[in-house]
Parts: C-alpha cells; structure tokens; sequence
C-alpha cells in the first residue's frame, strides 16, 4: 500500500455534488481505495442522522466517523468513540445574540435534534434540558455576520469556523476535525503523516494543515486552498476521485 492509510473526506461541497449526490465516479474510486487497504471516511459538519445515508450508501459501516465538525468521533456507525459538548449556557447566549438579529437564520444540534429559528426549544430557558453539539448562524448580509463573528469572537471560548461563506459555526474551543482526526489515528494506530485530508470550507482548515496531506477542492475558499498542499478538481468535476487517484492510489489511469 502507498504512504496514505486514511482519508479524511468532508461532505458538503467535497465528496457530495452541487444535489446532494455522490457521483458514480467518486463511489468507484473510494470502493478502489477501500480495496486497497485505505480507510476513507467522513469528516463532517453534519450531525450524524444526516450523514449516515451516505456511510451506508457507500457501505461504510465498519469505519470511523467524524461528525459535527469534530464534536462526535464515531467507532463506525452507531457505536460512539468520543463526544464534546457545549456549555447549556453558552448557547443560550448564542441564541440570545441570534434573537438580536432577526435577519439572520440560526440553528443548533444536540444530540437527540436539530433546533432552528422556526423551530425551537420549549420553553425557551429550557437549554439544560438537552445535549448540545454545535450552533450555528447563516446570513448573507457581512455586516449582520461580521458583527455576530465579532461578538463571539471576544468570548474567547468557542470554535469558530464555516461551512459556506455566509455561515459562522460554533464548537468547544479546541474541537474540530483536527482534534478529532488525531483522536482517530490514536484509536487506529495511524501516524497523522499518514492521514489525507480534503475539504472546501473553513471547518477543514485545521485538518488540512494537520494531515501528512492536505487537499483543497477547486470550489473551496480561497483560505482553505492557500492552506492546503494541493488543490484537487471540484466537486462537480469529481474532486474527490481525482484525489484518491493521483495521490492516494498513484494510478496513472483515466478517471
């Protein structure tokens, strides 16, 4: 087998299309690479229901998950390894900040649901009564979103990062898919030299830089792509294929 033993794949704007899909071209080759003794899984912002689908799609039922951007590290599939929560009270305020913005859409995941600004807690001071994973804010006004990055910001107690450019999410200080993929290589055996990384947004940053290689796809933010080690085709061009190609499986072959 080549240098890499894992790989790190982020969903949304990387292993999924512009519909939601994996392309027959990306399942192809990360069936080649599983054959070939790597393990490929996801490294995710979304809560675990919402990425199962695809684990299962792709029959990754006996391999590691990375959900909520780091804050749930899974074993595989329902069999949970580590999960980091956020303070009842942090999100709280965060909703509190939210409410004070009433152009900007929020939402938060426990670990039971996904609450949002249509439908949310009841009663409203009832936060200690649930799990929480992460918080998250989308505007496309700047000024709306630069203000909340701001505030949250000088707290000093959360991790911040992106999935797009118009949202802002919110884990524990420290929790992301770095920590998480360290964690991972720790529980497998693996050296993080061994470990790709790929991905498009902000919330992939710190695992780019921290695997033996990390990928930027074409449509990933300008940050993401000046963090990364090589910049793959994107996600509708079948980046994720591509990458496992060139880099992982070093075949010389067409797409």
């Amino acid at each position: 087998m080549g240098t890499y033993k894992l790989v790190a794949l982020d969903m949304d704007g990387t292993v999924l299309n512009e519909t939601q899909e994996i392309s027959e071209t990306n399942q192809r080759w990360i069936r080649k690479a599983m054959d070939a003794g790597v393990i490929v899984c996801f490294s995710t912002g979304r809560g675990f229901r919402s990425a199962l689908p695809y684990a299962e799609q792709l029959g990754l039922m006996d391999i590691p998950m990375i959900t909520v951007n780091g804050g749930e590290i899974w074993r595989k599939p329902h069999v949970l390894h580590q999960r980091t929560l956020l303070d009842p009270g942090t999100i709280r305020r965060l909703h509190q900040l939210a409410l004070k913005h009433p152009e900007v859409w929020y939402w938060a995941y426990s670990t039971n649901d996904v609450y949002n600004k249509e439908k949310w807690i009841e009663p409203a001071d009832y936060y200690a009564a649930h799990h929480w994973l992460k918080f998250g804010y989308y505007t496309e006004d700047d000024a709306a979103r630069n203000a909340i990055l701001s505030e949250v910001s000088s707290w000093g107690t959360l991790e911040i990062t992106n999935s797009s450019p118009w949202n802002l999410e919110m884990n524990p200080l420290g929790i992301n898919k770095a920590s998480a993929l360290r964690e991972l290589c720790a529980l497998l055996g693996i050296d993080m030299s061994q470990t790709v990384a790929a991905g498009d947004s902000l919330n992939d940053i710190a695992a780019i830089r921290e695997a033996g290689l990390g990928v930027a796809m074409g449509n990933a933010q300008d940050e993401v792509k000046a963090a990364a080690d090589a910049i793959t085709f994107t996600n509708e061009e079948h980046g994720v294929a591509e990458l496992l190609r060139r880099y992982v499986l070093n075949d010389e072959g067409p797409l």
